[in-house]
């Protein structure tokens, strides 16, 4: 049986939220249907992201500092500062929840945006807005809660199940324990439950070595890049200047 055609569209100009000056556009395309989660593996193989019911990945004339980034989960090796972090995070408590909004993560969410993100699109979102970003989602989405001692919500991290990994969408974190390192915390522990999963990726997203925003994503050891249509060694072989990125065909095969 022949399936639909798969469409995809380009969106408008934007300022670029990772390097000042900059434009971006993006290639979009909707996910939906029983093959929702499949064409979701294929596009994120291929170094794409969701946001909603839409995956999205950047088309921007003349650049290409964003860089598409998997951690291999059994090459996988903390360094000092992670095993430090590590350790100053053993009393907090994970939680898999189903991908539904409440209050008190909305009230964490609004502090986070205001601390770090005052100037950002993201810090005047509703409620409903927060609801919709993590409910309106067409595959295995969880919302991972992190939890201290006392049971207060200090983090969570929006998290897709992929065929191949798990795929870190959205963090935010209580501001008053910046020196926690949680947004490193939670990536440690996405990858210990790959690990346990039997998962072999987890994805981080892009990596923009222009940004000190994205500077962390490098700081995991050992990780894969996506360059010229294939996973490579960021640690072997890498100079961000001379790196051509190219999306991996995608067919509705």
């Amino acid at each position: 049986m022949s399936r639909s055609p798969q469409f995809f569209y380009a969106t408008a100009p934007l300022p670029c939220p990772y390097l000042p000056g900059r434009t971006e556009r993006k290639v979009v395309t909707e996910l939906g249907g029983t093959g929702a989660e499949a064409l979701h593996d294929r596009l994120s193989r291929g170094g794409f992201r969701r946001s909603h019911n839409i995956a999205y990945a950047p088309v921007c004339h003349g650049c290409r500092s964003c860089i598409p980034i998997r951690i291999v989960v059994a090459e996988f090796t903390p360094s000092r500062t992670q095993r430090r972090i590590a350790a100053l995070n053993t009393g907090l408590r994970a939680y898999e929840m189903p991908p539904r909004a409440t209050s008190e993560q909305f009230l964490l969410f609004q502090r986070y945006q205001q601390a770090r993100h005052g100037d950002g699109d993201m810090a005047s979102m509703s409620f409903y807005d927060y609801r919709a970003m993590v409910e309106d989602t067409p595959i295995e989405t969880w919302l991972v809660e992190y939890r201290d001692e006392s049971d207060r919500l200090v983090g969570a991290c929006l998290t897709d199940r992929l065929g191949d990994g798990l795929s870190a969408v959205y963090s935010f974190f209580a501001p008053d324990l910046a020196r926690n390192s949680l947004g490193t915390q939670s990536i440690l522990w996405l990858v210990e439950r790959a690990r346990e999963l039997g998962l072999p990726y987890v994805y981080l997203g892009y990596w923009v070595p222009e940004s000190p925003k994205m500077a962390y994503k490098a700081k995991f050891r050992r990780t894969q890049v996506l360059a010229g249509g294939a996973w490579v060694d960021r640690e072997t072989m890498f100079d961000p200047q001379h790196i051509a990125i190219e999306r991996t065909p995608i067919t509705s095969a």
